[in-house]
C-alpha cells in the first residue's frame, strides 16, 4: 500500500445564515480606541462597559475592541510582531482621509499609493494596530 496524502472530498452544502457580527481587536485601553474608531468613522462609540467597547459601521456591522492585559502592539510588517489583523477602509479623497486619520491620533506607516492613482496608505491607529485608506473602488 503507498501511504499518500488523500485529500477527502466535501460535499456541496448549503451555507447557513451566517453574517458578520462585529470584528474585534483586543487593545490596552478599549475605550480610548474606540472613540478613535468612531471619529474616523464618523459614528459613535458605545463605551458602557470599558472591557469591551463597540463602533456601528455601515451595513450594522460593528468595530468591537477588547481591553487585554499586557496587550503587545504589532508592528508593521515585522514578523516578530505580526499585524495579527488590520482594518482596509474604502475612501474617495485619500488625502482628505489621511488628514482626519492623523488628527485624531493616528501614524503614518508607508504609501502604496502607485503613479496611476491605485492603492492604499499604511497606517497605524493609537494602540499600534495597522490599517489601510484605500482609494475607493480603484485599490
Amino acid at each position: 500500500m503507498n501511504p499518500q496524502a488523500v485529500t477527502p472530498t466535501r460535499e456541496p452544502t448549503v451555507s447557513p445564515s451566517v453574517n458578520l457580527q462585529a470584528f474585534a481587536l483586543d487593545c490596552e485601553d478599549a475605550v480610548a480606541l474606540a472613540e478613535f474608531y468612531a471619529a474616523l468613522l464618523g459614528a459613535e462609540a458605545d463605551t458602557e462597559d470599558p472591557e469591551w467597547t463597540e463602533v456601528a459601521v455601515d451595513g450594522g456591522v460593528r468595530l468591537a475592541f477588547q481591553k487585554v492585559a499586557e496587550h503587545r502592539a504589532p508592528r508593521w510588517p515585522d514578523p516578530v510582531h505580526p499585524q495579527q489583523a488590520h482594518l482596509d477602509f474604502g475612501v474617495p479623497d485619500l488625502e482628505a482621509a489621511e488628514k482626519h486619520a492623523l488628527a485624531l491620533g493616528a501614524s503614518f506607516v508607508e504609501d502604496r499609493v502607485r503613479p496611476d492613482g491605485t492603492g492604499w496608505r499604511v497606517y497605524t491607529d493609537p494602540a499600534g494596530h495597522p490599517f489601510c485608506l484605500c482609494v475607493s473602488g480603484r485599490g
